[in-house]
């Protein structure tokens, strides 16, 4: 192949005296050819030595009259065909428009004693683009007592109805956006206890709904 100018480099340079190194996928006998600096004539001059790294030898080159290379000293007779690397730097500019969005979801108050045969309204003021919710009624267990109920967002507002679970405490209702489980909302425990009892009068006595006496 050709003389190939990138691959000619000074390495010092003094009083008017230059070494360079030239590396190439040619072998030596190539490069010493007559003509084969002379597109380096304007850098080459009388005097300066090249240490050429061919692909079957290493040498220190003398340049004479004319860019003619001399015959110069074999360093290395055995050498392998070089390798040659290339590197660049790339440089990247990126720029990041962002646009925070609000997004919440906040629970009403529910009572802190439902009792029994009371249906368990969960509803939530929902802000921000929430599409649907997910209602689900745990146990102080933190395991669902019913199945989870995913409900639509209107006007910012989101409801579902649970059954009345046993009698127990520690209930609570969570309220998760459907779309992503990190946005949710958990209601302060609550219990649920029996229903209240009404007492009827005879004749100066208290009776339980079934007819019984109330012992005092």
């Amino acid at each position: 192949m050709p003389f190939n100018a990138p691959d000619l480099a000074a390495l010092t340079s003094a009083n008017g005296f230059t070494l360079w190194h030239y590396r190439t996928e040619d072998d030596r006998a190539t490069v010493l050819a007559p003509g084969y600096f002379a597109p380096a004539a304007p850098r080459l001059l009388p005097g300066d030595i090249v240490i050429v790294q061919a692909a079957d030898a290493t040498a220190l080159v003398p340049i004479r009259g004319g860019t003619v290379a001399g015959d110069g000293v074999t360093v290395d007779g055995s050498g392998a065909a070089p390798a040659l690397l290339r590197s660049a730097t790339l440089l990247a500019d990126v720029t990041l428009a962002a646009l925070a969005t609000a997004r919440s979801i906040a629970l009403d108050a529910l009572p802190g004693i439902v009792f029994e045969q009371t249906p368990i309204t969960a509803e939530a003021t929902v802000v921000g683009p929430i599409l649907q919710v997910t209602f689900a009624l745990r146990d102080a267990g933190g395991a669902d007592v019913a199945p989870p109920q995913v409900v639509p967002v209107a006007a910012g507002r989101a409801a579902a109805s649970f059954g009345t679970p046993p009698v127990g405490s520690g209930y609570r209702v969570s309220a998760v956006d459907a779309t992503d489980p990190a946005l949710f909302a958990l209601s302060p425990p609550f219990v649920v206890a029996p229903a209240p009892r009404l007492l009827a009068e005879d004749e100066g006595r208290l009776l339980l709904e079934t007819g019984a006496a109330l012992l005092l």
